[in-house]
């Protein structure tokens, strides 16, 4: 057979195989959204543990008091102790639920919650909930649990097909993240429900922050809950998933009730009891901070199709603009996926030539989980080096690199082979913090609902822009114009010599090819 008709029958198979899985995708729609009562946040009356912590300085309830959570042991300690705490509600928004180790200890939990009169809504993004479809089930057979799944697919067996028929609906994404116990104590951040997020996986560290917050600040995160919960684009599962025998969802109940008989489970308790954080405090690193917060968050407005000629709404993007372009003398962006674009590249340069110092910590290429987004940002480095902008990209074996408690996104030593980036701070003129979901990237711009906390207080916003600076050289590569203006990445060794790399290091030939060629195409919009 000749080349060209080895050629022919390959594309017509492809054909036949495109026009398949487009078929198998139209044979599942999504069923119509049932009737569902409109739900609402509850608080806990004033004599609940967690109303009892809110206590502000002299008595000023428009403070809420916040806590970093960097260590990732302890962040999921804090998850726990806020299930445990929990009296009335328990409202739980996320993008990714893994069915390992730290989700598997969490439904247990909520069910353990459940169990005890508290009223439990869990709201998952269906992007992230591979594999979790029968465990959620046997999760809401516990009287009191509710689970609903946000923008689903309607193909429950192979998700991607549905990309095919309804790409324009599932390229929406809800990316929030929250952990709200009584409306009272929340929990805010990068942080997904999965062992890379939490220092349990042995391969890779997701290194990521947190916020724990009491107070007023709560109370708004429960209300944008209640907005996601109750939109149209939130399903309940029963008549999406397709029926488990009763006896499978009891054996599955029964090992949620029951963690000991998972012995991945098992060890990760005992692990976590012996920690330092359940005793803490809420679980906080350090007394709380009282200070003036609030929420910053998309709503599901956002995921509505803008009109023609009509205006997008339901955006944070405008409200966070505002409050990053206030810098007056410095900004600090962490973003593990940064693709600012020719607009967020000219934003920064302005910001920069108006005297403030711009630093942007990211991903290495080596570091990275996502090759596509490296190669959305790379284009950019060098006008916002030419522009004075300082980039710092972190080495895969930050790990090896930096020692607890030090590392300002905290990963941990001995836990984890590998890290990668995930935590999204920004830090303005070290008095303001935002913590939250948002990259800068278009994604979290215009595709993703995103959410975070801004925080005014400067002893919060110091610690952490001092704990950045103090391990900076050790964790990350400083990326810098040589005289000749090709891009040089400049490394610090622990003796105190500096060794300069030319091309992108830690990074194999086929990873810097395979971005190469990714930079060439148009696809910043979908980054």
């Amino acid at each position: 057979m000749t080349g060209r008709r080895v050629l022919r029958r390959g594309l017509w198979l492809a054909a036949a195989l495109c026009a398949w899985l487009a078929l198998s995708g139209c044979a599942h729609r999504l069923p119509p959204l049932p009737e569902r009562e409109p739900s609402t946040h509850l608080i806990a009356g004033a004599d609940s543990v967690l109303a009892r912590a809110y206590v502000p300085p002299g008595g000023d309830a428009a403070l809420s008091g916040v806590a970093l959570l960097r260590d990732p042991t302890q962040a999921l300690a804090s998850r726990v102790l806020l299930a445990r705490t929990a009296q009335r509600a328990l409202d739980v928004q996320v993008y990714i639920w893994r069915p390992d180790a730290s989700g598997l200890l969490l439904l247990h939990e909520l069910r353990r919650a459940a169990q005890r009169g508290v009223r439990v809504r869990l709201l998952l993004d269906d992007n992230g909930s591979d594999g979790m479809d029968a465990w959620l089930q046997a999760a809401a057979t516990q009287p009191g649990v509710e689970v609903r799944l946000f923008n689903p697919f309607a193909q429950r067996g192979f998700k991607a097909l549905g990309y095919l028929t309804d790409f324009q609906r599932l390229n929406h994404r809800m990316h929030n993240k929250s952990f709200t116990a009584d409306s009272l104590a929340t929990i805010v951040g990068g942080r997904n429900i999965g062992d890379v997020y939490y220092g349990v996986d042995a391969d890779l560290l997701f290194a990521d922050l947190d916020l724990i917050a009491l107070g007023p600040v709560a109370r708004a995160t429960a209300g944008h809950f209640d907005a996601f919960w109750n939109s149209r684009w939130s399903y309940p599962l029963g008549g999406l998933l397709s029926p488990v025998e009763s006896t499978e969802l009891a054996g599955l109940a029964r090992l949620l009730d029951d963690p000991g008989r998972l012995p991945e489970v098992a060890r990760l308790l005992a692990e976590l009891q012996r920690s330092p954080g359940l005793g803490a405090p809420l679980g906080g690193e350090g007394p709380l901070q009282w200070a003036p917060a609030a929420v910053l968050s998309d709503t599901p407005a956002k995921l509505e199709p803008v009109p023609a000629g009509g205006a997008a709404t339901g955006r944070m993007l405008e409200p966070l603009g505002r409050w990053l372009s206030s810098a007056r003398r410095s900004l600090d962006l962490v973003s593990p996926y940064f693709v600012p674009g020719e607009e967020g590249v000219k934003h920064l340069v302005e910001l920069a030539r108006r005297g403030v110092a711009v630093r942007i910590i990211t991903n290495s290429l080596a570091a990275t989980d996502v090759m596509a987004v490296h190669a959305g940002y790379a284009r950019h480095r060098r006008a916002l080096l030419a522009a004075g902008i300082e980039l710092h990209e972190l080495k895969p074996d930050a790990v090896a690199q930096v020692r607890l408690p030090r590392l300002p996104w905290n990963v941990r030593l001995g836990a984890s082979s590998a890290a990668s980036l995930h935590g999204k701070t920004f830090l303005v003129d070290g008095e303001r913090l935002f913590v939250g979901s948002f990259n800068l990237d278009p994604r979290s711009a215009r595709l993703n609902t995103e959410m975070g906390l801004t925080v005014d207080s400067p002893v919060l916003t110091r610690a952490l822009a001092e704990a950045i600076a103090r391990d900076m050289t050790a964790a990350t590569w400083r990326v810098s114009l040589s005289r000749e203006g090709a891009l040089q990445w400049l490394e610090t060794r622990a003796d105190g010599t500096q060794q300069v790399h030319e091309r992108e290091p830690g990074a194999p030939l086929l990873r810097r090819l395979g971005a190469r060629v990714l930079s060439w195409l148009p696809i910043d919009g979908l980054l």
